[in-house]
């Protein structure tokens, strides 16, 4: 950790004002709590460190008896067998996110819930993410999921449904991760992992406890780790360094937790492939991600902190505050002519410099009430994002990939500043519950290029989002539950910053998205298992959707109507020495009114009809000493097409999986190996695609490939 002093120093000093006042925030109250004991146990749902109040979330009493959709993967599932690289790999068992491996590092994952998210060409949008409460969204809605700390993970909550309005704007649904907090005995572990095309990762967490059992200390929680690969593509090497801390310490009637989190990554960018490359020969590239060596670098710093306080009488006070700075740099492949040649071009390198800080301040009141319990909460929550964006010419004479002459240069900036309002009572056979929240957006750009004109301008998006629930116990083994709400879902900075063909200014024209969202389901459980059925109806007016790429300048416009109708299903269940795991989705995405460009009735892109992921886990009594358990994986995903207008698709494949993990345990130690073999069938697909890529929208799926690993648990 020697290392991150200084890199930490570094990004502080670019810090606003309101950035180094969170700070001062976090210190001081590390500082009051660092004399308080004893400590108080951290609340299953997450105390402070939840962005809103659901009931579903956390605890499994709490998902049982609520009326939101809420799966939660635990820590050991992500990382057991598993490479822990992606949040993909564990991730396949939650029905209604489609999230998959671009197998291309400077783009990140794809991630869409019930449809929301499907037209992102990188990043994650539509889709609200969280790291122990700090938002690894930002406020404008894009954002990265290569920062979940999947080694250090207690668990992952999906949120899906009308109650994930509740996390604000541009959420249709939430991802939220949460870190384990360190506890006695101790434990360390030191875990290495190998795959194919060169790839390998090395990590380390550290987990325990400062002072004695009677009087404990600091909580503590390290997760540091590195990964690299070659990747299966010419121009698709990456390597990525990561390092996350939680402290935690209890006082009495509360808790503080102070988080920071540092990743540094750089990737090179094959970009896609078109129809005629991907068929002709899928482990090639294009020759423009050559010819422009197009590539990304990242580095990024955040720190936080958490801090509840009960008042008595059921009051409590949570407060969360955190501050970062992300910088990114991408050259792209736009060619010199005629693509940069207007004035208006911002040429083809990206400079990117972002502040970011927010809070969340919240009331919480629970109590037996008419013989029940209520829960109330009411809190103010904001965030703002400062963004310096450079753009240069990525071309100097004939040599092209390097860094050329300034074509943009302007401060952008998303503020949002939400009130919302909770309310549960529950008790054995019944939950009423709802929300309502006040979500606001403002968008500023400063244009400081002025050669070309003054391209300034700004925008608000704000809406009333409610939501109200019911759950009714229809016996001891099955709920009933339904919900219904509205929905906001903003544009990015990056799609509001040109009009419709790359004309020059903010696109004021743009409007949000928005929906409305009902669902309705069972869920049941006995001895052996348990399972959910959902049905949900999702209905949205201006829907933002590409409206193509002119001298380099990708613009949006809205796309009219959208219907969204599916079923979910997923069980969990246990027959002697076996568990299976299913997960199944139905989803029918269609534009209903379109516009001239889309035509009326047509399949939203990006989103398969059909998805299955279905698991075999089998712990023989013959291996019993030595912990080993088989798994047999199958993931079915149906056709997807690749832009509005449907003129082709990335056919539909089904993929196999073989993996057996070890576990012995010696005194404090503890050895964990797995061995692991994808595609077995080594069948030829598309892993994903890009929406409304005009060229070259498919990205190749990893041929049958062969990955392993060993960790080593020390406890003290």
């Amino acid at each position: 950790m020697k290392s991150s002093a200084p890199v930490l120093s570094r990004h502080l000093n670019h810090l606003d004002h309101p950035t180094c006042i969170a700070i001062g925030v976090t210190l001081l109250m590390a500082s009051l709590a660092q004399a308080q004991t004893p400590p108080e146990a951290p609340e299953p749902e997450g105390g402070a460190l939840a962005p809103v109040v659901i009931t579903g979330s956390g605890s499994a009493d709490q998902r049982w008896r609520g009326s939101a959709t809420v799966d939660v993967v635990d820590g050991s599932e992500l990382r057991s067998g598993q490479l822990q690289i992606n949040l993909s790999e564990g991730l396949a068992r939650v029905p209604g996110l489609v999230i998959r491996n671009r197998e291309n590092y400077a783009q990140d994952l794809q991630v869409s819930i019930r449809g929301f998210g499907a037209r992102s060409t990188f990043g994650v949008r539509g889709v609200r993410l969280f790291v122990d409460g700090i938002p690894a969204s930002a406020p404008d809605g894009s954002g990265q999921a290569a920062n979940f700390p999947l080694g250090s993970a207690d668990r992952i909550e999906v949120v899906r449904g009308p109650f994930a309005a509740l996390y604000g704007a541009s959420s249709g649904g939430a991802i939220l991760a949460y870190t384990q907090d360190g506890t006695r005995p101790g434990e360390l572990r030191v875990g290495a992992a190998l795959g194919a095309n060169g790839l390998w990762r090395l990590s380390t967490q550290a987990t325990g406890q400062t002072g004695t059992a009677e009087a404990p200390g600091w909580s503590y929680t390290l997760d540091v780790g590195k990964f690299a690969t070659d990747g299966a593509r010419p121009q698709s090497a990456a390597d990525r360094t990561s390092a996350n801390v939680k402290l935690s310490r209890g006082h009495e009637g509360g808790r503080t937790v102070i988080l920071f989190n540092q990743q540094r990554s750089f990737a090179l960018d094959p970009q896609g492939l078109s129809r005629a490359q991907f068929d002709a020969d899928e482990t090639q590239t294009a020759p423009q991600p050559l010819q422009y060596n197009t590539r990304k670098s990242v580095s990024q710093a955040q720190t936080g902190v958490a801090w509840d306080q009960s008042l008595g009488n059921g009051h409590k006070i949570e407060l969360m505050g955190y501050a970062g700075q992300r910088r990114v740099i991408q050259f792209q492949s736009i060619p010199p002519v005629p693509n940069q040649v207007p004035a208006g071009s911002s040429g083809g390198v990206i400079d990117l410099d972002r502040d970011y800080w927010g809070f969340n301040a919240r009331w919480k009141l629970q109590r037996e009430w008419q013989g029940g319990r209520l829960d109330v909460s009411a809190g103010l929550a904001g965030d703002r994002q400062t963004d310096t964006r450079r753009g240069y010419e990525n071309f100097v004479g004939t040599t092209l990939g390097v860094l050329g002459a300034l074509r943009r240069d302007e401060t952008n900036q998303a503020t949002t500043l939400d009130p919302y309002v909770q309310a549960a009572w529950a008790r054995a056979d019944w939950t009423l519950e709802g929300g309502l929240r006040r979500a606001r957006a403002r968008f500023d750009s400063t244009d400081l290029f002025l050669s070309n004109g003054d391209q300034s301008g700004g925008t608000t998006y704000e809406a009333w989002l409610p939501v109200v629930g019911a759950r009714w116990q229809v016996s001891p083994q099955v709920q009933a539950f339904a919900s219904v709400g509205r929905g906001l879902e903003t544009p990015t900075l990056n799609e509001a910053a040109y009009g419709p063909g790359g004309n020059s200014g903010f696109n004021t024209a743009l409007n949000a998205a928005r929906s409305t969202q009902a669902e309705i389901g069972l869920r049941g459980r006995n001895d052996a298992g348990l399972w959910n059925a959902t049905v949900f109806d999702i209905r949205t007016r201006d829907e933002i959707v590409s409206a193509g790429t002119s001298n380099g300048r990708a613009s949006f416009t809205n796309g009219g109507t959208t219907r969204r109708q599916g079923l979910e299903l997923s069980a969990e269940y246990g027959l002697g020495p076996v568990i299976m795991t299913t997960a199944y989705t139905f989803l029918r995405a269609t534009y209903g009114s379109g516009t001239a460009a889309i035509p009326a009735s047509s399949t939203m892109p990006g989103l398969p009809r059909h998805q299955l992921f279905a698991q075999l886990a089998w712990a023989p009594a013959a291996t019993a000493g030595i912990g080993g358990v088989f798994t047999l994986e199958a993931r079915h995903t149906g056709k997807v097409f690749v832009n509005d207008t449907n003129t082709d698709a990335a056919a539909g494949h089904t993929l196999l999986a073989f993996g057996a993990r070890f576990e012995q345990t010696t005194g404090a130690w503890t050895w964990r190996e797995f061995v692991r073999i994808d595609n077995l069938t080594d069948k030829k697909h598309v892993g994903s695609v890009i929406v409304n890529d005009a060229f070259r929208p498919f990205e190749p799926g990893p041929a049958r490939s062969l990955s392993a690993g060993i960790e080593l648990t020390r406890r003290f």
